[in-house]
């Protein structure tokens, strides 16, 4: 009699602890659901460029959990969209303190590096994600743009090089190889690759005006007069301002030296 009587209370003691944990279990569930949730609807208005919604889904995203890397530097992204370097290189430094080898924390990282210039930092960032994915033609890109902002051209050069054997017709990086030969007084071979720059996308105005300046190297006036006058009728103004103002300098120069 006691111990069925004992059984039995343990088999209701059981029962109790199976709900209790059930119970306990569905709140957690709900809120990995939202987190989710949250997570997904910053990935779609990180889509549509909306980078204040997408930050603060993710902030939500991060309530719910507070280690998900792919939350911090999704959010960092967003954070880059709206031009907040600070808080986007938070977001990214946290990400790498929870996942050190983060290539897009990384990457994304160098990228905001690069926005506040500080080139040497950017490199070793491009660099330490060049680690874990060798093949990426961005990182080569971008870890040149990097050395030609901290003047190492050769460097520059080398990158975009090999940026290209990866992604041989993209006309951002044949252009800025083009200004890496011409910081290196390779004022040929950058003319050849606006050039190409030009063939690829004939859009691609920038490449006019820097044509005009590796024509000026070649002492070849008439002609560079020419290809910032076309950079002038085809710029976008609002993008290109400070280019335009130094294209309409330079076509001042020329005309007084009567060329």
């Amino acid at each position: 009699m006691m111990k069925r009587r004992f059984l039995r209370g343990l088999a209701v003691l059981m029962a109790a602890l199976m709900c209790t944990t059930v119970a306990l279990a569905a709140p957690a569930q709900e809120n990995q659901e939202n987190g989710e949730q949250y997570f997904t609807a910053g990935l779609a208005a990180l889509k549509d460029g909306d980078g204040v919604q997408a930050a603060a889904q993710f902030t939500k995203a991060l309530e719910v959990q507070p280690d998900w890397v792919e939350a911090y530097v999704n959010r960092g992204q967003a954070y880059v969209i709206q031009g907040e370097w600070d808080k986007a290189l938070k977001d990214f430094d946290q990400a790498l303190k929870l996942d050190p080898e983060s290539f897009e924390a990384l990457y994304n990282r160098g990228r905001v590096y690069t926005q506040m210039g500080e080139p040497e930092k950017a490199i070793a960032d491009y660099t330490a994600a060049l680690k874990l994915h060798k093949n990426d033609w961005q990182v080569y890109y971008n870890r040149g743009n990097a050395f030609l902002d901290a003047e190492k051209n050769q460097e520059a050069l080398k990158d975009y090089n090999q940026a290209l054997k990866l992604d041989p017709k993209n006309p951002a990086i044949i252009h800025n190889r083009g200004l890496a030969e011409l910081a290196l007084g390779q004022a040929d071979q950058a003319l050849e690759d606006f050039g190409k720059t030009l063939t690829i996308d004939p859009n691609f105005a920038r490449a006019q005006y820097n044509r005009g300046r590796a024509l000026e190297k070649l002492g070849r006036l008439a002609e560079a007069r020419g290809a910032y006058r076309t950079f002038l009728q085809e710029a976008n103004p609002t993008q290109e301002k400070p280019l335009l103002e130094k294209a309409l300098e330079r076509l001042k120069e020329l005309k007084e030296k009567g060329s």
